[in-house]
């Protein structure tokens, strides 16, 4: 990481950890259950943030590895596999242009990819809270630190895939092999009811074995002092539940990403504004979730597409598939998916 890079990325961190302060309530201890339009404001606000980055990258992307020269950006280009062709760029500002324009794309097609699977995600965690009998009040306390805990995992995991990318670049053939057998596996598995078993789990089964376990919350804690005993409590429990499935979609989302980009700092960021919404995105859709019925078959086929794309990458920059295409394409179907379920509703069984 050179010193640009790393100036960039730590401005970002700083930036990120002031903004969760604000949204996920150091500044607001009050433990309460959040309505629909306090998690549809916040919605709203994390949205104009990804966008405003988008806007940000668009005219100043450059900063984030401080190119300055076209040699520069022909060499971030090869490293990176941006498809984006420079040979015709007659000056330096004219390919930066072309640079800074595809950079954005990138981080938008990265960024709706990673937030519509952050929907299924929420399908997850609404079954983890029900499951383990959580109450409403406490929801926000535990996805606060699950977002924490799945920022630090995010970027071990997308730096880590990104060194091995580089080096073996072959690797992305596996991941679009995976992303197929996703898709279509959760194509095939729309309609399975799913169910969470607490007392099968193996993280229950890991935290009773290894830990002191108080049977029942206190209060907001995470952690009790009993009989000057230290104690986890079923609210730790739960968040430990909450970052294992994190990373079980992680197995998913990130990969979906390197489709678009090789770049680490675009996947990162994006992955990053995706997660920090995705606590005001499950109140906003918790209760209306099983109204978006298609929704599940567009994901699946969002992952098919993503894995496919991923196996004949180099025939599509032949044939001039750009990063715009997948950004129509992503939309394309995110859109149909969600119209269809407005327009043909989920007839109710008696």
């Amino acid at each position: 990481m050179s010193d640009s890079e790393f100036s960039f990325f730590t401005l970002f961190i700083l930036f990120i950890v002031t903004i969760l302060m604000v949204d996920l309530g150091i500044f607001n201890k009050r433990v309460h259950e959040i309505k629909f339009k306090e998690a549809l404001i916040w919605c709203g606000v994390w949205l104009i943030f990804a966008f405003s980055f988008f806007i940000f990258l668009k005219f100043k992307g450059d900063l984030i590895h401080s190119p300055s020269s076209i040699r520069d950006l022909q060499e971030l280009t090869i490293k990176y596999k941006h498809n984006i062709d420079l040979s015709t760029a007659t000056d330096y500002n004219t390919a930066l242009k072309i640079y800074k324009n595809n950079l954005g794309l990138e981080y938008l097609t990265g960024y709706l990819i990673e937030y519509a699977l952050s929907v299924d995600n929420v399908f997850v965690m609404v079954l983890i809270f029900l499951a383990f009998g959580m109450r409403k009040k406490h929801y926000k306390r535990i996805l606060f630190w699950g977002i924490l805990g799945a920022i630090v995992l995010r970027f071990i995991f997308i730096f880590v895939s990104s060194a091995l990318i580089i080096q073996f670049h072959w690797i992305l053939y596996i991941f679009g092999g995976f992303l197929v057998l996703t898709g279509i596996w959760m194509f095939y598995s729309r309609d399975k009811e799913n169910k969470i078993e607490p007392q099968n789990h193996p993280i229950v089964k890991f935290s009773s074995r290894y830990f002191n376990v108080f049977p029942r919350s206190v209060a907001n804690h995470f952690v009790i002092r009993k009989n000057k005993i230290l104690m986890i409590t079923p609210l730790f429990i739960v968040l430990l539940v909450i970052e294992f499935s994190d990373i079980i979609f992680a197995v998913d989302s990130i990969p979906a990403i390197f489709s678009v980009t090789n770049d680490p700092f675009i996947v990162f960021f994006s992955n990053i504004f995706a997660i920090i919404g995705l606590r005001s995105l499950f109140f906003l859709v918790m209760n209306i979730i099983d109204k978006f019925h298609y929704l599940k078959v567009g994901l699946s086929i969002l992952l098919t597409f993503i894995g496919v794309k991923m196996l004949i990458g180099n025939w599509l920059k032949v044939v001039g598939f750009t990063t715009a295409d997948s950004l129509y394409i992503v939309l394309m179907i995110l859109i149909v998916s969600i119209g269809a379920s407005v327009i043909f509703p989920k007839k109710i069984e008696e």
